[in-house]
């Protein structure tokens, strides 16, 4: 496979006379083509079999042990005006920028094989997809970019039709942490990372074009590019509605995406439907509605915390065709990870004999890569080429005080606030430490590809501009008592506050009832959320108490953050802080 495409062919021919592959393979997507590039990577080490009597064409990838996350640090937004990129990304010159990835680039592919991947972020035939080529010598990039985007020949024949595609190139180079950098070029529309097989930081599909590079196609086109799940909720009455919910990496949002009904609801007739688990590009609609896409094709997990009790419906996915990387293994030869169970692995993440002197068995930001057509709970509406209408956008994240079960906002400003004011304990899909509570507004801290005082104005710009837009909450499924313990059981239980936020969204009169007013918000009057069935009754006075010196405390420290990014800051959202304090 080649191309008759001019700009495509002169560009594949200019990377490899710079970096001077072996070969050049030009990727189709096909099954035959993946069975191949598996082979290889399994007579080369980069993959392992695991147990395919249980595990059927399942493989482990162990990556450098200094190769295991995004490295924020090292990731660049390169524009021609610095604050164009703005104070939540890191910035270089495009012309230091091209410079210092050229050396890293001449010569990086002596030995190896340059692929050339055509894919489509979204459906295939969708006006809202986007499409992109990445430039790899890692054929384990390949096999996972097949499982994460519609990739091959249906995608180079609509890039040949349309003439213009996000362009990526990546090298694994030699892993060396001094020698890695992921640059974006977002006026170029180009993205460029060398030094790391990560997935994040080497699919450049995901969050590179979906996000960094695809919110600035969003805010020149009119949409919103977001890292956000999407998930369909049916009633009894079979009436599905579809919310978009941005959460902060490792916090649930798999879980959320793929929810299993608590057993009162399963037996009324309620069901989940997964659209997407992490990325969703919102474009308004003709009827005056936001309609979403998942521009992903795939799943890209975090295995740890993974199990019977938290997601069941992800396990019954990760039996098959699935790509594990850095889990342990157990004696019989099968993936593991710590919360799957009570077994004790035999080789860690590094290939190591098993030591708990070593740490966690499974490395707490392991993978697992498969196709979203694995899903139990998949909806064919993904494929929908219009996309679905989104009735609830949601934004949470880790707080183990401060923030309520559910908040409402009072309308797509206030909604913008909330999102803009989140913070959240940070994670392992980081590197950095663990459970320290940062700002991350629309838990697109890492990701959002210009000013985040311009994104904030375009998020109002679109809103404005949308007759019936999407209401706007904020939930909290991690707040803590006085022991430490978890105030909310969480996992299917969370679709009892969806429920609450669904008949809030209705558009049938259903939201002048059911909530109290706050001066952060709206929040479920008492016996406003259902907690028929469950085992212990949650502390819901608790779950739903607003502190005020707390809120004055967190609105001061948000009036600091957004300090930083002055003076691009919309006034209406220093208007609401302002109107806030003062009904504190």
């Amino acid at each position: 496979m080649t191309t008759q495409l001019k700009a495509l062919a002169d560009w594949v021919d200019q990377v490899a006379n710079m970096t001077q592959p072996d070969r050049i393979v030009w990727c189709d997507g096909s099954g035959e083509e993946y069975s191949a590039l598996v082979n290889e990577m399994l007579d080369t080490g980069d993959l392992i079999e695991l147990n395919q009597a249980t595990h059927p064409e399942c493989y482990l990838h162990r990556s450098d042990p200094n190769d295991v996350a995004r490295v924020e640090h090292l990731t660049f937004v390169c524009t021609a005006n610095e604050q164009d990129a703005g104070p939540n990304n890191h910035w270089m010159a495009p012309s230091e920028a091209h410079a210092k990835m050229d050396a890293l680039f001449d010569g990086c592919m002596k030995g190896r094989t340059l692929y050339v991947i055509p894919y489509c972020m979204g459906p295939i035939d969708s006006p809202l997809s986007r499409l992109g080529v990445e430039i790899t010598d890692s054929a384990y990039v390949v096999a996972n970019m097949r499982k994460m985007t519609r990739m091959g020949a249906p995608a180079l024949e609509r890039i040949e039709q349309e003439g213009r595609f996000v362009r990526g190139l990546h090298s694994t180079g030699e892993l060396d942490p001094d020698r890695r950098f992921i640059m974006h070029f977002p006026e170029e529309l180009q993205i460029q990372s060398y030094g790391s097989g990560y997935g994040g930081n080497a699919l450049l599909g995901k969050k590179c074009h979906a996000l960094r590079i695809a919110s600035h196609q969003a805010r020149s086109e009119g949409w919103l590019a977001e890292h956000m799940l999407i998930v369909g909720i049916e009633s009894p009455a079979g009436e599905t509605r579809y919310i978009a919910a941005a959460f902060p990496s490792a916090c649930g949002k798999t879980n959320l995406a793929m929810l299993i009904p608590p057993k009162p609801y399963l037996e009324a007739g309620w069901k989940v439907h997964t659209v997407g688990d992490d990325i969703c590009w919102l474009h308004p609609g003709e009827d005056g509605r936001l309609y979403a896409i998942n521009p992903e094709a795939g799943f890209f997990g975090v295995a740890p915390g993974t199990s019977e009790s938290t997601n069941p419906t992800a396990l019954r996915m990760l039996d098959h065709e699935a790509i594990f990387t850095n889990v342990a293994v157990t004696d019989t030869n099968e993936p593991w990870w710590e919360g799957l169970d009570q077994r004790i692995p035999v080789r860690d993440w590094q290939g190591r004999p098993y030591d708990p002197a070593h740490g966690a068995a499974a490395h707490p930001n392991s993978r697992f890569t498969v196709s979203i057509k694995n899903c139990p709970s998949y909806s064919d509406q993904a494929e929908n080429a219009r996309g679905v209408p989104i009735d609830a956008i949601v934004f949470g994240g880790r707080r183990a005080t401060l923030a309520p079960l559910v908040l409402e906002a009072r309308d797509w400003e206030h909604g913008t606030f909330l999102g803009a004011a989140m913070a959240s304990e940070t994670t392992a899909a980081a590197t950095g430490k663990v459970g320290v509570v940062r700002r991350d507004p629309m838990a697109m801290k890492p990701f959002a590809g210009y000013h985040f005082g311009d994104y904030w104005a375009h998020w109002l710009n679109v809103g404005a501009k949308l007759r019936h837009p999407p209401k706007i909450f904020q939930v909290n499924w991690f707040r803590r008592g006085p022991e430490g313990e978890f105030l909310w059981p969480g996992f299917g239980e969370n679709l009892r506050v969806l429920e609450w936020i669904l008949k809030r969204s209705a558009a049938d009169g259903e939201s002048a009832t059911g909530a109290v007013d706050t001066p952060v918000g709206l929040l479920p009057e008492p016996g406003a959320v259902n907690l028929e069935g469950l085992s212990e009754q949650p502390d819901m006075e608790t779950l739903l108490t607003i502190k005020a010196d707390e809120w004055s405390q967190e609105l001061s420290a948000f009036e600091d953050y957004l300090t930083d990014f002055e003076p691009r800051v919309p006034q209406a959202l220093k208007a609401l802080l302002a109107r806030m304090r003062e009904q504190l």
